[in-house]
Parts: structure tokens; sequence; C-alpha cells
């Protein structure tokens, strides 16, 4: 049995598929297209599992985006691979006038319905008392109060799903058929649909339905103009008849007090935080507590994990015969794994917070307090959510701007995103801070590193804004955008769910990682172990002759050996072929190395450094990527690699540049053309060439 989840933003519909589903859940993508599908099971008192799907959040039927789009799209389509048995609408039981035209245009489409009255408790603060026996009556359907927050009446909306009809029950809000009965008729007879609140649905959405043929839709097209059918008009209408039947209805079944929204708490608490100046401060003072916290709270689980990899190598070494085994094992493998997956805590921390903010309400506000600076540059105030979004990860953020209506404002806003600086960069920058920032406070509270991280974060924004007011100027279009945003209330967050998504986002990042510095370290230690053959016969010649015999002891010899046949490998002559590109930037062969591997992925440039370094270094050396590299040396010159100029440069080089394939191609199916991504590679990567090269040339 499918179950489908349908509400508008901000009722809690996630909340409820959590609590619902727990663990059991899975995110893929509607078949054809990339908006996400939430899928879960759940077992019911009966012991019977269903499929629950969390459909995307929509105010109506008659979708202003992508998101909303799909939700019309499953709930019409009858032959659609998740059109429901059953749909829960859940509603805000402190917001229902609104709420309520969902359901009632969900109800007309003749599938069984439950109503799920959501933040029941909140409701019962505001004293708002609601008749549940005389709502249910009045529209046909089980009425379920519930709190998904505070796990309220989820046992008895299990039951009511178990006892829910099999055909619709529900009680017509509007007699549909009178609003344009012939069209409604002929659809119904031509395209064989059964629902009369379907066939107009059609009528309205023919263009936008990728299910419809060609010929059905211009089928429909032809019976609407030999109707004279006017689709905005007969909208209002049916929108003015079924706010007739929800006023109707709420005086019968509930009692409420009016409200001034400024006396709430949430309007007390909005006059600092959306406030034109303290709005900012606030904002600025949350951004410096994330990235200090970042530093500060996720120093010890990294000394652990870091001591970990270093207990398995020693161990690993002592239980596995010496020899290309052994050197691909721990060089090349568990070196690559354990450079990246040191920095899991980090990430678990940016997450845990942006979780934080999106569930305490605050991200709305963010997006309201940024709209006018966003407008300014060419952008709206829907821009923040995806840009916000892209401090975690560019490809569901580029994939979020679906929902900014205006075409040139979502082009902008997919074109700059992934220079917001995401945690696949938060390696890089925190392995380079550490080994150039001196831990210490500023005025006994700053850490330094925290401002040195929280620098990077708003020059990567910097530079986002600083293109879109460039692309402003040269993308012409006459169409007008606009913002329309609701700010839900303030509310505690849900440590459940914060601690779900730090959990799903760190299981997402290890396994997609994984996988990829997997094959990539299999792939460096190969290349950085084998070269030439005649040149790695001179190497071992060299070394094993009495000159060297005599002059070093074994110990320095194999150290010698070892960087002198990584420098004449394979990855070491593709390193010096680009060193003279990359040497104004002040990198060396081997940085140049990770730059090339890190298009896979950026956080492959740490797990790089540590195959490179492990292969470079002594086998009994179980020292972390942090300590080879801040021990690293120029071969000529004997001076450190890593100083301030060159680990700046590093990092304003990643900041800018568009090291990440799936971001490639998530645009380009976004946009349906390689011209956007391939324009998207190419600034960003002059971009980053050049503030790199300055950056280096000013603190060398």
């Amino acid at each position: 049995m499918k179950v489908a989840l349908v509400g508008n933003p901000n009722t809690g519909k996630s909340t409820l598929f959590n609590s619902l589903t727990g663990l059991n859940q899975k995110i893929g993508n509607f078949p054809g297209i990339t908006v996400d599908k939430k899928t879960g099971t759940c077992k019911l008192p009966d012991g019977a599992l269903i499929e629950v799907i969390d459909l995307p959040g929509c105010y109506s039927l008659y979708p202003k985006s992508k998101d909303e789009a799909i939700v019309l799209e499953v709930l019409t389509n009858s032959n659609n691979p998740s059109h429901p048995d059953l749909i829960i609408v859940v509603a805000d039981a402190t917001n229902l006038k609104r709420n309520l035209l969902l359901f009632t245009q969900v109800a007309d489409l003749k599938i069984p319905v439950i109503l799920a009255l959501n933040m029941t408790d909140a409701a019962r603060k505001e004293q708002i008392l609601i008749d549940i026996d005389k709502m249910s009556q009045k529209l046909g359907v089980q009425v379920i109060p519930i709190s998904a927050r505070r796990n309220e009446n989820i046992e008895l909306l299990k039951q009511a799903i178990v006892d829910a009809p099999k055909i619709a029950l529900q009680q017509e809000s509007i007699a549909v058929s009178t609003l344009a009965p012939q069209l409604i008729s002929q659809i119904k007879q031509d395209i064989r649909i059964k629902e009369d609140y379907v066939a107009l649905l059609l009528a309205h959405q023919h263009e936008n339905l990728a299910y419809l043929t060609v010929d059905e839709s211009n089928h429909i097209e032809s019976l609407e103009q030999a109707n004279a059918f006017q689709p905005q008009p007969a909208q209002t209408k049916e929108t003015i008849a079924r706010y007739d039947f929800i006023s109707n209805l709420l005086k019968e079944a509930v009692q409420q007090k009016p409200k001034v929204i400024s006396d709430t708490p949430s309007g007390k608490i909005d006059r600092i935080l959306t406030h034109k100046v303290w709005g900012f401060v606030s904002f600025l003072a949350i951004l410096l507590l994330i990235f200090q916290a970042i530093f500060a709270w996720a120093e010890y689980p990294m000394g652990l994990i870091e001591n970990f990899f270093a207990w398995l190598d020693e161990v690993g070494r002592q239980l596995v015969p010496a020899g290309l085994l052994a050197d691909l094992l721990f060089d090349g493998i568990l070196a690559g794994l354990g450079g990246v997956l040191v920095f899991i805590p980090q990430i678990a921390i940016l997450f845990g917070f942006i979780a934080i903010l999106e569930d305490t309400g605050y991200m709305a506000r963010i997006t309201f307090l940024m709209d006018k600076i966003m407008r300014k540059v060419g952008l709206n105030g829907k821009s923040v959510v995806p840009m916000i979004g892209g401090l975690a990860c560019a490809v569901p953020s580029i994939m979020a701007a679906r929902n900014i209506e205006s075409w040139k404002d979502r082009i902008i806003t997919i074109m700059v995103t992934p220079l917001i600086s995401c945690a696949a960069r938060l390696p890089v920058y925190t392995l380079l801070i550490s080994l150039v920032v001196p831990n210490d406070k500023l005025w006994g509270f700053f850490n330094l590193q925290g401002l040195a991280l929280m620098g990077m974060y708003l020059v990567g924004t910097l530079g986002a804004i600083v293109v879109a007011w460039v692309m402003k100027k040269i993308i012409k279009t006459k169409e007008r955008s606009y913002f329309i945003l609701e700010l839900p209330v303030y509310r505690m967050p849900r440590w459940k769910n914060v601690g779900l998504t730090m959990y799903e986002k760190v299981k997402t990042f290890v396994l997609q990682v994984g996988k990829v510095i997997i094959a990539m370290s299999i792939v460096l230690w190969v290349l950085a172990t084998y070269g030439p053959p005649e040149r790695m016969e001179k190497i071992e010649e060299k070394y094993q002759s009495a000159q060297y015999t005599q002059q070093y002891d074994e110990e320095e010899l194999q150290i010698m050996e070892s960087s002198e046949k990584l420098e004449n490998s394979y990855v070491g002559v593709l390193g010096k072929f680009i060193e003279p590109v990359i040497r104004p930037l002040g990198f060396d062969w081997k940085i140049g190395i990770a730059l090339i591997t890190s298009f896979a992925a950026r956080e492959v440039f740490v797990g790089t450094m540590a195959t490179i370094y492990s292969v470079a270094e002594p086998e009994d050396d179980t020292s972390s990527i942090r300590e080879k590299m801040s021990n690293a040396r120029d071969s000529v010159t004997g001076a450190p690699i890593y100083t301030v100029a060159t680990a700046f440069s590093l990092m304003i080089f990643y900041a800018f540049a568009m090291q990440c394939m799936s971001t490639v191609a998530v645009v380009y199916r976004e946009t349906k053309s390689w011209k956007w991504p391939l324009i998207q590679l190419a600034y960003m990567t002059g971009m980053a060439y050049l503030a790199s090269l300055l950056v280096y040339q000013l603190l060398k």
C-alpha cells in the first residue's frame, strides 16, 4: 500500500514522515526528473508494512514551481509509480483557513484521504478549539489531531491508516462539474478520465503534464477553444467557492480568539532578527558561532580518528607481510581514506547547525533579510535558500533553485551557487588553516583558526555576489520577478530530526566520497609507485652504489630513494608537466596532482595528499597527513612548502574553482544545455587562477 504525505510548506510534513518511517527511508529521484523523492516504510498496528512517500510541499494543485508540479503529476496520473492508494493531508492546526484549500482540492481527486491536523499543541496554546468530530462529519474523512514534533497521536494516525476505506468517501467541497460542465464531460470521455476534478485540472494544466501525449494535449486545447474556456476566471471562481466552503466549515468546527502578529513570541523575536541593522548583526554572530564550533568542538573527535587510523596502520603492517599488497592497502587505500574521514566531526557539526537553522524557522528570516541585497545584484530572496544550502552541497542546492519562478533569477542562482563554500571544501580549508594559522585566541575569545575559516566562507559568498551582479548586466530578459515568502513561527529544534539529518548527511558523505577516494587512491598509488622502467632502474642502481651506501645509513637511503622514485613515477611526470603553469601560484608538482584528481570531488585533495606523502615517506611513518605536510620541505631550497602564502593561495583557488564533476552534471541536467555548465567551468577556473595568483604574489 502506498501512502502519500501532502501539505503546505512549514506544516511539519517532513517531521511526520520521520516519525512514521524512522531510519527506514531512502532518497531517490522521481522518474525522468531531478526532484528529490523521499520514501520510507512504516509498520502499522495490524503488522502490515506500507510505503510512505513524502511529496514536495505545495500550496495548491495549480503549481508555480517544478516541485509543486510533481505533486499534480503524481496525484492525477493513476499510472505514475508513486500514485498513492491513500493520501494523508498534513495541515497546520494554527492556520487552517489557508491549509484547507489544498485539502479540498486533494479530496476532490477522489482518492481516499485522511486529514492530519498537526501542531495541535501550538493550537492549544493559542486557544484554538477544534471540534474534531464536527470537522470529520462535515468533510466525510477521518480527522486525526497530532503533534509530529512531540510524537502525539502518531499511533492513532497509524490506526486510522489501517481503518481507511479502499474507496473515497469524502464529501465534495464544491460542485466541480458546474464550473465547466461541457468541457469536463468531453475531457472525461475523450481522455478516459474518471473524476470531474482531474478533468478540470487537465484543462488548466495540460501543457505542463508530462504523462499526456502531444496529441492529447492538443486535443484538450481544441476542446477549451470550442467551449470558450478561460482558465484565469475559472480558477478564481473555483478558489472563491472553496474559501466559502472553508469559512462555513471553520465557523461550525473551530473557535479562535483573534491574534495580533506583533504580540506573539515570534513577532517579538522578529523585531530584532529581521531588523535592518540588528538582523545582520545577529546573522553574522550566528555564522561566527558556527565556524568557531567547527574548530573548537571537532578537535577532540578528530584527534581520536587520526589516532585510530595511525593504530590501524601500525597493527596492519605487523599482520600483513611487507610487499606490494601491504603498500597498496596502507599507503594507498588506508592513507587516502583516513585523510578524508578525519573531517567527519566538522562536517557533522556544519550539517547539524544548518538543520537547527531550518528547524527553528530562522532560515526563512535569513531569506527575508537578504532579499533587498539580492535584488541589487540580480537575484531575489528565494536565491538565498539555494545559496545557504550551498554551504552543505551545491548539487541539491542547484536543484532547489527550481522554486524560483523567474528564468533569469534561476539561471544566475545556478551559476553562482557553486561559489558558496560547500562541505567538500571544508576538509581542504581546515587542513591548510591548521598548517599555517596558529591555534591562538584573539581577545581571549575568538579562535584565530575559526576566524580564518569564516573568512574563507565570506570570500566565496562575496565572489558569488560580484558574479551575480555582472551576470545581471549581461543576461537580458523582460520577465519580472517577484518574491513571496511565509515566515513560520519560531519553534525549538527537534533534536531527533537534527540527529537524523547529521546521520544521513555524514552517511552520504562517507559512502559517496569513500567510493571515489578508494578508486582514486588505488589509481594514484599505482601511478605513484610505478614509473618508466629505465628511470626506476637507474634510481635503484644509484642508491645501491658504494658512493651512497657508505655515506648514508639505511633509513636515510630509504627516504631519499622513496622521494626520488615518487618524483620520477608516472604521477611525478604528470605533476612536473603542469608545474610551470601552477608555479606562479606557489604550487609544486604534488599540489598539481591533487588539483587534477580533485576535479572528481574537492575533498579528494586531502586523500591525494595523504596517498602521495605516504608513498614518499618510509613505511614505519604513521604520522597523520597534517604532520607530514607541515614537515614537507622543498627539495631544492629546503624551505617549508606550506607557507602562509602557499596555503592561502591554495584555499583561494579551491574557494573559486569548479572542482566537482557532480555539479557540472547537475547544471547540465537543470539547464538542459551544455552552454551553461561550460561557461560556469570556464569563468570559475579563470577566476580561481587569477585570485590565487594575486594572493600568492601579495603574501609571499
